[in-house]
């Protein structure tokens, strides 16, 4: 294993351990700032799961097919970022919605889900 392997996936198993952490806050830009942490760490978890660097996909006559990069993985990454976009940005509505409906960003708790949770431990 290269230090350069290693590395990389320090940094990605980082990059998962802060943006779960984001994702437990009770602040909603916490939460999104979380989900786009995730969606940037998966991102580059499925482009270092590739493999290293080759030549391009497609190239002329005379090159070794095993020196071909898999353009599959980048083709995946870049349909998690559209899709992380288009989630970011319906998050993001939903974040300023409640802002500017209740003053504040903080989930509450629902008091009707926790009696109803006390009644079934009780029975």
């Amino acid at each position: 294993m290269r230090a350069l392997d290693l590395t990389s996936a320090l940094v990605v198993g980082g990059l998962f351990a802060v943006g779960f952490h984001l994702l437990l806050q009770r602040s909603l830009m916490r939460l999104l700032f979380g989900f786009l942490v995730l969606g940037h760490s998966t991102n580059l978890l499925v482009l270092l799961a590739a493999g290293p660097p080759g030549e391009p996909p497609i190239t002329g006559e005379g090159h070794a097919p095993e020196t071909f990069a898999d353009p599959l993985p980048q083709a995946m990454a870049l349909t998690a970022i559209v899709i992380t976009f288009g989630i970011t940005v319906l998050l993001l509505a939903l974040v300023y919605r409640s802002w500017r409906l209740q003053g504040h960003d903080e989930v509450r708790d629902d008091v009707e889900d926790r009696r109803v949770g006390e009644e079934v431990l009780e029975s």
